[in-house]
């Protein structure tokens, strides 16, 4: 594997890895010389080595901008004052305690919560619930996400009949619209309906 690697093309250094690190291709044990190949000695090996140095280094400049480049996209500065709202991003555990998530359809993001103060240049401290008082209110801004509170969004709900064995019956009250979809060999009516909760 070690001889694999080494002799591959890498595209960051432009080169393979034996190359880059002595000067010359990798050749099998079998035939180590070509025929009309010159032997590098003394200054010879220093220059070439150098200029090898030179080639990798504006290479691998090359390849860091163009990843730079990407990430910076995606990335924008985040600056957050005391008093805002925010919301927390949700990991399944966090020094060994749970906070919220447990299954990989539950929110990714809890909250919101207050910002009590600045900590430094990129970490914040919240005022956090009484259930997850245990964790450190301390966190990197990464971990936030602004909360714009909208107060014409209002979620309305009515309180559903639940029964005794924690169920409750959905009756439909009227269908509105109707609809044929063709398979291969059949067709399948659709229907849309209206719901009494």
């Amino acid at each position: 594997m070690e001889l694999a690697y080494n002799n591959n093309y890498q595209s960051t250094i432009g080169m393979p890895p034996f190359e880059a690190l002595y000067c010359r291709r990798f050749r099998s044990p079998i035939c180590l010389e070509e025929i009309g190949d010159r032997r590098l000695l003394g200054p010879d090996v220093v220059q070439e080595t150098t200029e090898k140095i030179v080639l990798m280094r504006k290479r691998m400049k090359a390849v860091q901008s163009r990843q730079m480049a990407y990430a910076d996209r995606r990335r924008r500065p985040l600056k957050f004052a005391e008093g805002d709202k925010v919301f927390l991003k949700v990991f399944p555990m966090k020094d060994m305690v749970y906070i919220g998530r447990r299954n990989k359809l539950d929110p990714q993001y809890l909250g919101s919560f207050e910002i009590l103060v600045r900590i430094g240049l990129l970490a914040y401290r919240l005022v956090l619930p009484s259930e997850i008082e245990k964790i450190h209110n301390g966190f990197h801004v990464s971990q936030l996400r602004r909360h714009v509170s909208d107060p014409s969004h209002v979620l309305n709900y009515s309180s559903l009949q639940i029964q005794e064995d924690l169920f409750y019956t959905e009756e439909p009250l009227q269908i509105l619209d109707r609809k044929e979809k063709q398979s291969w060999n059949k067709t399948i009516t659709l229907g849309k309906v209206l719901w009494r909760s």
